[in-house]
Formats: C-alpha cells, sequence, structure tokens
C-alpha cells in the first residue's frame, strides 16, 4: 500500500522553480520601495514650507535676483536688484556727449572770438572790472562749461542746464546731467554746482572754484521741462522717460481719483492679508509684482498699501517694524507714471463715498489657486484677493505659480529703487570724482565661523588684503571698501598703499542737514526718517558697483563659499 506522498521543504527550490520565485521576490521588493517612497514624498510634502520665495526656483527669479557667480552683493538676500539693474548700460551709451572741442566751437560761432581753456573773454569790463559777473552772458556759460569738463575727466556730460545767479555776487550756479564713462548701469545722474568766477585786469574771465556736490541749489529750482541752455544732442521724449535720472526733483505725491465718474467706471485688484508681511525685500517684492503683474493681465488699477513692515533683518532694534513707507525703498514716482496704482487709503474714501451711489461690487476670492484667467471674465469694480494666516500658501506669489507663470509677467521693469538714495550714492561716488576702485569685506558671523567659513577670516586680514589686493589694485589709489566690520581701523594697515573711504565718512548726506533729510522729513508727515540698516546696504552696494574695479569677497578674497563649506558649485550652477 502506497502511503501519502511526502513533500520536502526544499521543493520550492528546485531548479526549475528558481526564476518564478526570483521574479516574485522583486516584484515585492519593489512595491514595497514604492509605498516607502510615497509615504515618505507625502510627509515632506504635508510638513515642507519654504522660508522665502527664493526656495521656488523659476527662470525669471533666477534671471532677476540671484547671481551665476560666486559674487557677494549680487545674490545676497540683504540687496535687492530691481528694474533698472538690467537695462544695459549701452541702451544709454550714445556716441554723443559734450567735450571740450564742442563747447569752443559754439563760444567761436556766437561770438567770433577765440576761447583758452576754462577762460574766457569779456569786452564790457573796460570802464570797471568790478562789475559784477553776469551769469546769462553766453560767455560766462561757455566758460563754467569748459570748467566742468576739465575738472571732471571721468564723466560723460550729456546736458547743461543754463548758468543762474547765486547769492554772492561773483558765482553763477549751473546743472548738467551725465554718466560716468565706465559706468555699468543705465543711469542718469544730475548734479548742480556753484562756480567762483574772477575777472582779470585784461577782462579775462576765469573760473578759480567749483563747489562740492549740490552746491548750485539755484540751478536746482529750474522747471524739469525748461529748454536748457546747450545740448549737443537732445535726449528723445521717450529715452527720457524710459530712463532713471538721479538728481531730479522727485514728485512722489499720492494719485487721485479726479471725479466720481471715472472712479466708478474703473475696475481695480486688491490683495488684501497673508504672510508676506515683514519678510525681506526680495520676499516683498516677488509677491508685490505677482500682484501688480495680475492687475496689468486683468487691466485693473492695483490699489496698494503704501505702508510696509521691514524686516528685523534691516532694523536697529532686531525687530520687526511697521509704518515703513514704500516711497522710503522704491521709486513711486516712476511707478505712478507708469502703471495704474492707487493708494489703498485713499481708494477706500473714495470706495465709502460712491460705492452705494452707483452700485459698485466686490468680487472675493479666498484661494491663491483661483487664476488670473479665471478673472478675466469678472466684471465687478472691486476683485480682492484675502489671504489667510497659513503659512505658505498665504504668499501672494503662489498666485503667479503653476500655469499662471506663463500667462502673467512681473514686471520688473517699473520698479526703481529710491532717487533719493541713489542721490546719496552719486554723492559719494562725486566726491571721489568718480575715480576709485571698491572692495567687499564680509567678516562678521561668517567669519567667527571657521566651520563654515575656515579660511575667511584669515583671508580677510589686514595682512593678506595687502597680499591679495597689490596685483589688483595700484598704490595710492581711491580704494571705497564696503564692509560688514564695524571696526573700521581694523583696515588702517591698508592706509599705507591706499587712499581709504568708508560709507560712514559721507553721512552729512544723509544727516539733519542734508538735502534726503529734508525730503524725508516732509514725505513722512513731519517725522524724521531713521537711515536704516536696508537703506545703509543699498546705498553701500551701489556706491561698491560704481567703483572702476570691483574686487568680491567670495570670488577674489578667499576660497571659501558664500553660503558655506562644499557651496560653491551649486553658486555657480
Amino acid at each position: 500500500m502506497l502511503g501519502r506522498p511526502q513533500f520536502s521543504r526544499t521543493g520550492s527550490f528546485r531548479p526549475e522553480n528558481l526564476g518564478p520565485n526570483a521574479m516574485a521576490m522583486i516584484g515585492n521588493l519593489c512595491f514595497t520601495l514604492f509605498v516607502l517612497g510615497v509615504l515618505i514624498f507625502t510627509i515632506i510634502a504635508a510638513t515642507y514650507e519654504p522660508e522665502d520665495p527664493l526656495f521656488h526656483p523659476t527662470t525669471k527669479i533666477t534671471t532677476f535676483l540671484t547671481s551665476t557667480s560666486n559674487a557677494t552683493f549680487k545674490s545676497d538676500n540683504t540687496v535687492t536688484r530691481t528694474g533698472e539693474d538690467f537695462m544695459a548700460s549701452n541702451q544709454t551709451a550714445f556716441s554723443t556727449f559734450i567735450n571740450i572741442t564742442d563747447v569752443d566751437k559754439v563760444s567761436s560761432g556766437d561770438n567770433n572770438q577765440e576761447s583758452g581753456t576754462a577762460e574766457g573773454n569779456s569786452t564790457d569790463c573796460e570802464a570797471n572790472v568790478d562789475i559784477p559777473i553776469d551769469c546769462r552772458d553766453p560767455d560766462v556759460f561757455h566758460l563754467m562749461m569748459r570748467a566742468a569738463i576739465e575738472r571732471f575727466p571721468d564723466i560723460h556730460f550729456y546736458r547743461f542746464g543754463k548758468s543762474v545767479p547765486a547769492p554772492e555776487a561773483w558765482s553763477c550756479d549751473m546743472a548738467w546731467r551725465f554718466r560716468p564713462k565706465e559706468g555699468k548701469t543705465a543711469n542718469f545722474y544730475k548734479d548742480y554746482r556753484r562756480f567762483v568766477i574772477s575777472r582779470s585786469p585784461n577782462c579775462t574771465l576765469s573760473v578759480v572754484q567749483i563747489g562740492d556736490y549740490h552746491s548750485g541749489v539755484n540751478a536746482r529750482k529750474k522747471k524739469r521741462n525748461q529748454t536748457p541752455g546747450f545740448e549737443k544732442r537732445p535726449l528723445k521724449q521717450e529715452e527720457v522717460k524710459s530712463l532713471p535720472v538721479v538728481g531730479e526733483a522727485v514728485n512722489d505725491s499720492l494719485p487721485v481719483v479726479e471725479s466720481e465718474g471715472s472712479f466708478s467706471h474703473g475696475k481695480y485688484l486688491m490683495y488684501v492679508g497673508g504672510g508676506d508681511r515683514c519678510k525681506n525685500m526680495n520676499h516683498y517684492l516677488w509677491s508685490f509684482l505677482c500682484a501688480l503683474g495680475e492687475a496689468q493681465y486683468l487691466n485693473r488699477t492695483l490699489v496698494m498699501d503704501l505702508s510696509i513692515c521691514l524686516s528685523s533683518i534691516y532694523t536697529s532694534s532686531n525687530q520687526d517694524e511697521e509704518g515703513k513707507d514704500f516711497r522710503f525703498y522704491f521709486d513711486f514716482e516712476h511707478l505712478k507714471e507708469s502703471a495704474s496704482v492707487l493708494d489703498k487709503g485713499q481708494f477706500w474714501t473714495d470706495w465709502n463715498k460712491w460705492q452705494k451711489k452707483d452700485g459698485l461690487n466686490l468680487h472675493l476670492v479666498e484661494d491663491f489657486r483661483v487664476t488670473p484667467m479665471k478673472l478675466s471674465s469678472v466684471n465687478d469694480a472691486l476683485i480682492m484677493r484675502k489671504f489667510g494666516t497659513v503659512e505658505p500658501d498665504n504668499y501672494w506669489y503662489r498666485v503667479c505659480e503653476g500655469e499662471t507663470e506663463s500667462a502673467v509677467r512681473r514686471p520688473w521693469h517699473l520698479i526703481w529703487k529710491s532717487r533719493r538714495l541713489m542721490d546719496i550714492v552719486s554723492g559719494v561716488a562725486s566726491r571721489l570724482n568718480w575715480d576709485y576702485d571698491s572692495v567687499h569685506i564680509v567678516r562678521g558671523e561668517k567669519a567667527r565661523n571657521k566651520e563654515l567659513w575656515p579660511n575667511l577670516d584669515q583671508d580677510t586680514s589686514p595682512n593678506s588684503l595687502l597680499s591679495t589686493l597689490q596685483d589688483k589694485i595700484e598704490d595710492g589709489r581711491n580704494l571705497y571698501i564696503a564692509t560688514d566690520e564695524p571696526d573700521q581701523s581694523f583696515f588702517d594697515p591698508l592706509k599705507d598703499k591706499y587712499t581709504t573711504h568708508f560709507l560712514e565718512e559721507y553721512k552729512d548726506l544723509w544727516g539733519e542737514n542734508s538735502e534726503w533729510y529734508s525730503e524725508m522729513t516732509k514725505l513722512n508727515n513731519g517725522a524724521p526718517v531713521e537711515f536704516d540698516g536696508y537703506m545703509r546696504v543699498s546705498v553701500d552696494t551701489e556706491v561698491f558697483l560704481r567703483g572702476k574695479k570691483q574686487i568680491e569677497t567670495f570670488n577674489d578674497l578667499t576660497k571659501d563659499c558664500k553660503d558655506g563649506i562644499n557651496t560653491c558649485s551649486t553658486q555657480s550652477s
């Protein structure tokens, strides 16, 4: 009698079973890895919160807010690049500028006489050489132009204003528009100075003194559309409007709606709430320009809050500070002339006045995933986007992500730096006659952190700086040092080879007796405005960028990486 068949435990390992078993094991392993991957991805997606918009890289933000190099200033989170930074300098590098020969030709043609260098002849003084100078005399005007061109060889002159009388009998004021010869930015600058003129016994006129930057205050009072006294090549109107002009009087008053009809027929967009407040300036602009871009896409007026919160990283109190004005940092005149914007306070005043009477409706949107394309057919007077309290889903810039990114363009060209701040930059550079080299030296916390920056402290020590700079900057040059090192005496050894300069040397440009202080106090309803950390680093950066040679910390002074050890490759990618 045959018994029941006996099965061996090794039967599954018979040669004919190895293939199917191996395939089953691989399948189970792959499925397990898939499930584990999904679980990990779900946890990350649920808990991840980006610190700021720079964690959402796109071609736009890479182009405008970051650098493709290890440069210090260009990608530093404390320095915001704005629209004028991306204008090619050759856009304004007109081949025609005013030089000595142009002035001499005009002088000769007008007066049938030869004019010497920074000297001129006057035939009206024979009776009395003590007769006061007539600033409106063409001879005096041409003399002043020649003197300015000779005095400032490192700038190109594009326009001179007429010479006007100064309070002193032998002085005249004159303004001009110019660009530095080696300028890397598109800006035009305006300066106005006081000229002291003398007349010799043989009636020859000569300029004996040219005042400091912005000393010719009488020349500043001329209307902006007044015909200048001399132009080699008048700028076209569209060129003037499209270029920043530093030094002109700024008109950044709030726009107002002229009548009930114009307000009631308008279409408006407003962003309310959200987590963007008190973030760094890069984050603020990235979100603000999303709102402005959507307003332009929808052909609506953006209702904006001019009151912003300054992040603690820029304040002396190390606390977030409310009540700062957009106009402290950016050129509101250019914005309001180039785009349709209204101040929120003014808007609500008009809305409350005419909303019921004219039946104006509000369309509320509380989900950032409602795209601008879906709102294009809304006819209500006001579209209000209301953002919640959960970050990062309450960041304004989320509206412009995803499919919206291909439709809504951030209008970077509309945001320029405050021309009042840029006037301080121009003042510093002008005192150095636009003839200086610059170096940026990062120390502070980074120099003390040997784990992330093992060489920075030593590489930025005075002895190392002297060794490194000797092959890069000629002895005796004016050297502007932009640095976060609070003790300026630390750099005293550099004075043996260079004439060193720091931002603090020029604090009179924003002090209590300065134009900046006076204008900012008026703008701030009579309350003084602090020259805060963001203003300081902005001016320091812009002065650095106008140096003829620019030496960067992490590009030129040390092999350490800007963001710490082993990060250089990611910075240059």
